[in-house]
């Protein structure tokens, strides 16, 4: 799957262009964010990488394939969970693995139990709370062992200790051996996990480096007028 290589990556719904132009490359470790303006086509990036939405125009290598090997997994701002339990939110999700019942909730226990559900396996998915969810969510995920995740907002309605929570587990994912990409509108949150970060303007990647580098010293224009709207205080960048 990897490196994964995005060519001129358009998505122009209508003929209105969201995504002009996207050239990345995408390397199977770490964790990498996605930052830029309100309605830059951030989600809609991450859509399009999980085959969700079809491109305009564009190309995807997949380190020399012209598809994913199947280890993508997606998880959503609102997780999209079933009526059904905890446990059973995670064994559906690997039916398509080929695992046979045993060696299904043999996974879903040990990965609940990573997430703290554990007590929870048997309530419906529908009682958890938000934080809950989010945790069930990326539970379901793993389980899955993708080689690459993708998580849009994946805090964004997060009190800060559910938040906390969530973090740790997105690093775990990361420790786990998963190449994860993710969208954020916190940059504090990108400054605690990213290893690197691709910024979208205007349709394209203006940027991709590594986090402390771009937060230290961003090269493009866009970058830095975003960074100084956005932060809370005014910052002064070395050149």
């Amino acid at each position: 799957m990897f490196p994964l290589r995005i060519s001129a990556l358009r998505f122009a719904p209508n003929g209105r262009p969201i995504l002009d132009g996207v050239d990345l490359e995408l390397s199977g470790e770490g964790i990498s964010v996605i930052l830029g303006p309100n309605g830059v086509g951030k989600t809609v990036f991450l859509h399009l990488i999980a085959g969700l939405l079809p491109p305009t125009g564009g190309a995807f290598d997949w380190g020399g394939a012209i598809r994913p090997d199947g280890r993508l997994a997606m998880v959503f701002q609102q997780p999209m969970l079933l009526r059904l339990s905890v446990a059973a939110n995670v064994e559906f999700a690997l039916r398509p693995q080929g695992l046979d019942a045993a060696a299904r909730q043999q996974r879903t226990r040990e990965v609940l139990a990573r997430v703290g559900l554990a007590h929870r396996s048997a309530d419906s998915a529908r009682q958890l709370s938000g934080g809950e969810r989010q945790r069930l969510a990326l539970a379901r995920a793993w389980a899955m062992r993708p080689r690459l995740l993708l998580l849009d907002e994946p805090t964004a309605s997060l009190d800060p200790s559910a938040t906390d929570q969530v973090e740790t587990i997105i690093r775990e994912i990361r420790t786990d051996g998963a190449k994860v990409l993710m969208t954020t509108h916190n940059l504090g949150q990108a400054t605690r996990l990213a290893d690197d970060i691709v910024f979208l303007a205007d349709g394209r990647v203006q940027e991709h480096a590594a986090a402390q580098r771009f937060f230290a010293h961003p090269q493009s224009p866009a970058a830095r007028a975003f960074l100084q709207g956005e932060l809370p205080w005014r910052i002064a960048f070395d050149r």
